[in-house]
């Protein structure tokens, strides 16, 4: 499965990325931050920039018509950040419920990919537990499977 996303470029550090979202609603700068919150345990945090304060709004709404692609180049980032940290969690959670909720379907509808490529937990009522499909989950947390390889 090979799926389909935007080239990006990144920081020095590995910690942030950019990309740009082409559709109806013209080119709008994407970033990917991710900011350490624990022991090898990094916040995968994603949004709109806006070029004249420098900000990044992770409630913009852009609607270019390319979700997938979006999702896919996150995607594709979250592996590289992984091969710049080995051995660092993801922690993923959207700004509003229906976000993590979008995530959470992106997730079971790859999973076949992600499961291979990723272990990946959720949380629900406080407590973590192994990614299952059609149980909802609040939040998520991915580490890269030791020896996983994806040519994609």
């Amino acid at each position: 499965m090979n799926l389909d996303n935007y080239d990006y470029n990144h920081s020095n550090s590995g910690l942030d990325y950019e990309f740009e979202s082409a559709g109806p609603n013209g080119i709008i700068k994407k970033v990917v931050r991710f900011s350490p919150i624990g022991k090898n345990i990094y916040n995968l945090g994603f949004g709109d920039l806006d070029e004249k304060t420098g900000e990044i709004s992770d409630f913009a709404v852009s609607d270019n018509k390319d979700t997938d692609k979006v999702l896919a180049t996150i995607a594709a980032i979250a592996w590289y950040f992984t091969d710049i940290f080995p051995g660092a969690a993801i922690y993923i959670k959207g700004t509003t419920p229906s976000r993590t909720r979008l995530y959470q379907m992106k997730i079971t509808e790859h999973w076949e990919l992600i499961g291979a490529l990723f272990e990946v937990q959720g949380l629900r009522q406080g407590r973590w537990s192994l990614f299952e499909k059609k149980v909802n989950y609040e939040a998520f947390l991915a580490r890269r499977h030791e020896g996983a390889f994806f040519d994609g």
